[in-house]
C-alpha cells in the first residue's frame, strides 16, 4: 500500500497539470496611499521647476498655472501641498495652461523620480502594476474616481507609468 502511494504522490508532483491556467494577472494600485503614498504629488520631496524650489510636486505644478515670480514665490512658501493646491485653485491662469498644463505634470513628475533616488527605487519596485491615482474629490482628469471604479482619464498615473517604463529602459541600456 506505501509503495501505491507514494507512486500516486510522485505521479502527482512530477506530472505537470496541462489544464491548470497560466496565471500572470498584473497588479493595480488603485490609490496612491500608505506604502503608494510616495505616488501623490502630495509627497514632501524637493522640486525644482523652472529654477524655483519647491517643497512637493504639487507647489510646483499650482505655482506653473502662473507665470507671474511673485505668485510661483508665494506658492512655494505655502507651508502643505493642500495649500498650494488652492492657491493654484484660486490664480488667475496662463493663457497656455490648457495647452502645456499635461507637459507640465509630466516634467515635474519626472523630476521627482529621476532626482530623488530613493523614489526612482520605489517607483520601479511598483514593477509593471497599473497606476491609478483613485480619489473621493471626484478628480477624473488627473486620476479616477471613486477609487477602482474605471471613471476618469487618469492621467497622473499614465504619467507614472511613463516614466517608470523610461527608467526601466534606461537601466536596461549598458
Amino acid at each position: 500500500m506505501r509503495i501505491v502511494i507514494a507512486i500516486c504522490f510522485s505521479l502527482l508532483i512530477c506530472t505537470p497539470l496541462a489544464s491548470a491556467p497560466a496565471t500572470t494577472q498584473t497588479a493595480k494600485i488603485t490609490e496612491f496611499q500608505h506604502e503608494y503614498r510616495f505616488l501623490s504629488n502630495f509627497w514632501p520631496v524637493e522640486i525644482v521647476y523652472e529654477g524655483s524650489t519647491y517643497p512637493t510636486a504639487e507647489h510646483a505644478y499650482q505655482a506653473a498655472k502662473t507665470l507671474e515670480a511673485n505668485e510661483r514665490k508665494r506658492i512655494a512658501a505655502l507651508k502643505t501641498p493642500a495649500e498650494a493646491k488652492h492657491a493654484g485653485e484660486a490664480l488667475t491662469q496662463r493663457a497656455d495652461w490648457a495647452d502645456v498644463k499635461f507637459t507640465v505634470m509630466e516634467d515635474v513628475v519626472r523630476y521627482k523620480f529621476t532626482h530623488h533616488d530613493d523614489l526612482r527605487a520605489k517607483l520601479l519596485a511598483t514593477g509593471d502594476a497599473e497606476l491609478e491615482e483613485g480619489n473621493t474629490w471626484n478628480d477624473r482628469i488627473w486620476g479616477i474616481s471613486p477609487p477602482g471604479s474605471g471613471n476618469g482619464e487618469n492621467h497622473l498615473g499614465q504619467i507614472l507609468m511613463k516614466i517608470r517604463h523610461e527608467l526601466n529602459s534606461a537601466a536596461d541600456r549598458p
